[in-house]
Formats: C-alpha cells, structure tokens, sequence
C-alpha cells in the first residue's frame, strides 16, 4: 500500500476512534454577527456507533491489538463517512464482556462486532437480543447461534464436512475418527457422523479414548478395530481415519498406527484446521499426504498483504474473523435506517479475509474451504478448491 494509503487509513482509525477517547475542554465562543462572521451551518446527523469488544486486558489481551487492527482495516476498506466504531475491553471475561456490549448499547451501538470466545458471547446475546441489536462474534462455537448472534469462527462441523466431502469425491466410502472423549473430539463425531448419513455412507467408525491416554499406544490398540492392523479382516477397513489430535500427539499416533502394521497409504489420514499452522507434522512420514481444511489461499493472502502494509507486521491467523465480523457490521450499518435495527446480509455470499462466506437466518455462518495435504519440505498442497457449502456432504 502506497504511503498515501497508509496515511488515509491512520487518519480513519485515528477518527474512528475519536469519541472513545476523552476530550479535552477550553474557551467557548459564541458566533458574532456582521462582517467576518461565519454562515451558520446546519446541525449533523449524529453519527451510527458500532461497538468492538476486544480483549484489550486480561489472559488474551496479547491479541486485542491485532483484532482491534483487523476492525479498523475493514473500517477503513468498507465502512462509510455515518458510523464510527467504539473498542470496548471485555478483559477477556463473560462478566467484562457483558459490562462492555450494556456500556456500548447505553451509548447507542446498533451492531456488535466481537467479543471472542464463547462464554463472552453467551453472556452477551441476552443484554443485546433485548436491545434488538446483532451480534456478530469471534468465537466458532457454534452452539451460540441464534437470529440475532453469528459466530464466524471456523466450526468443527464444517472442517469435517469439507475433508469428508471432498474424500468422497475422491472416491473414500469408509470413514473413520480417532479423537480423544472430549468437547473436540465429541463435536468432530457428531460432525462424521452427520456427514456419512448425507453422503449416504455406512456410520463412520468412531474411536473416542481418555485424553491423557498416550496417543502411541492408543493408536496400537485402535489400529485392529479399524481394520489397519497385520490382523484386521479386509472388509471392515476403513478408507479415511480424521485425527482429533494437533502436535506431537498427532505425530505420535501416526507414528503408533505404523507400528501397529497399518499401511499408510493405502490408510489416509487427515485433520482438522490447526494442522495448517503446525510444520512440525512434516516431520512424520506416516502424516506425508494428510489432509486438513483451511481457508482460501488467495484471499488470505491479499488480506495478509493489506494488513502487513497498513500495520507494519503479519496478522495472526485468528484475527481474519475480526475482519470479516467489522466488514459486515459496515455492510449492515450502509443501508440501516435511523431508529430501525440493522438487517445482517443474510443469504448473500460475501468476501471475507479467509474467502467467501454466507451469513444464515439461524445464526450459522457457512465458510469457503478448500482441502490441503501435508507436503514434506514444502507448503502444503491444495487438493481440493475452496467452496461453499451446498453441494453433496453439505
């Protein structure tokens, strides 16, 4: 971005977040009248407030500034000369975070961008539902949506969906899951399970064992019961086993399938979001080829570059979504009328920083993904294009 650029956008952060900050007092004078005097001007609209409730304090406070970031780019990009923003601090807490969305309803938000985690946003539907006033969160936990609350985090139910789509496509008709019995690996079954029935598929084997078991050993024990092991009958294999682990934990239990005689390939492998962010899974041959969904490369990159040039340093991956929730508040807030709650761009496909996404009348939020596989010594490949929901497995 030319130094112009930046320069426009320091000013617009600069005026968006002016009536947050104290203003200094002095002399009054009133108009005069006769020769010098100025024409009186008419009075301004006041102008549409959009609150942003960050975690600017508190044990996520290291990224408030990047989201608070993220908001003002889109502010800058796709907001107009009526609505300011008002950053608000949740320190990172359900109470903080209800505090601040009554704080900014009293001073006149009419959207709600933030806050970031689920039990944040818990607490705050209800002071903004009885306010009639959207909100648009962080978080990907999905159970908070409602008709006037869209999380835009990437859920668990769409990762699966998307690599379990795109297997299909590529001809997998036996899914398996190993994860451990916890909220992750729960919500990655019910999300295998939702996704083989509408492919018309067989159930999908589901192995869910004790977190703290050791992902080696477990793998060993599991590696029969899918039809991987020396002695597993042929016909009980499964084709596709998704990994509820992230880490050194993912790499020890590709590692113990081997040992258990799995053959990966033909054995494929794959996992979830985080697995996009983690090169060390490179460092294990039995992950070599693995799939996991992640976001359109394209789209992330120009959103990178746009707000390496404005701020002078690359975003975390995370802080996309505060992008996407600000640039549909400057959506709604376009063509919002005076004294009537904003209507969200429900039904239509909008372009985010991590790609397309859609907005639905239930509160979920249906996001482009594409499918990589783990390439050792080199960025992972793209198997499968980013898409939006709606076709088969959808």
């Amino acid at each position: 971005m030319p130094r112009r650029g930046l320069a426009a956008l320091a000013l617009g952060a600069l005026v968006a977040l002016s009536a947050c900050a104290p203003q200094a007092s002095g002399p009054s004078f009133p108009p005069t009248s006769g020769y010098g005097a100025l024409p009186a001007q008419p009075p301004q609209p006041p102008r549409e407030k959009v609150a942003v409730l960050l975690p600017l304090t508190g044990p996520q406070a290291a990224l408030g500034p990047e989201l608070l970031n993220a908001a003002q780019l889109a502010l800058f990009e796709q907001g107009g000369p009526g609505f300011e923003f008002l950053p608000r601090d949740t320190g990172g807490t359900a109470s903080g975070a209800a505090d601040a969305a009554r704080r900014a309803i009293a001073e006149g938000a009419r959207v709600i961008v933030g806050p970031l985690t689920g039990p944040e946003t818990a607490a705050v539907a209800g002071p903004a539902q009885g306010a009639g006033v959207p909100v648009l969160p962080f978080t990907n936990d999905a159970s908070q949506a409602s008709g006037h609350v869209w999380p835009l985090g990437l859920t668990l139910d769409q990762q699966v969906r998307r690599v379990a789509g795109a297997a299909h496509e590529a001809g997998v008709r036996r899914f398996g899951l190993a994860a451990p019995d916890n909220a992750l690996g729960r919500q990655m079954a019910t999300a295998l399970r939702g996704a083989a029935r509408d492919l018309g598929l067989a159930a999908p084997v589901v192995e869910l064992y004790p977190a703290a078991a050791q992902p080696g050993l477990i793998a060993r024990e599991i590696a029969g019961r899918i039809g991987a092991g020396v002695d597993a009958p042929p016909d009980s294999a499964v084709e596709m086993l998704l990994l509820g682990e992230s880490g050194a934990r993912a790499r020890d239990f590709a590692a113990g399938l081997v040992a258990a005689g799995a053959a990966v390939p033909p054995l494929r492998l794959a996992g979830h979001a985080l697995w996009g962010s983690d090169e060390s899974l490179t460092q294990q041959p039995a992950l070599a080829g693995a799939w996991f969904p992640g976001p359109d490369p394209a789209a992330r990159s120009q959103f990178d570059r746009r707000y390496e040039a404005a701020f002078g340093s690359r975003p975390a991956r995370l802080v996309g979504v505060a992008y996407d929730a600000a640039a549909l508040a400057a959506r709604a807030m376009r063509n919002a009328s005076p004294g009537v709650p904003p209507v969200m761009p429900v039904g239509e496909t909008v372009l985010g920083a991590d790609g397309a996404l859609r907005l639905n009348p239930d509160g979920q939020v249906q996001r482009a993904l594409a499918v990589y596989a783990l390439s050792p010594g080199a960025a992972p490949a793209t198997v499968a294009p980013a898409e939006l929901p709606g076709s088969t497995g959808f």
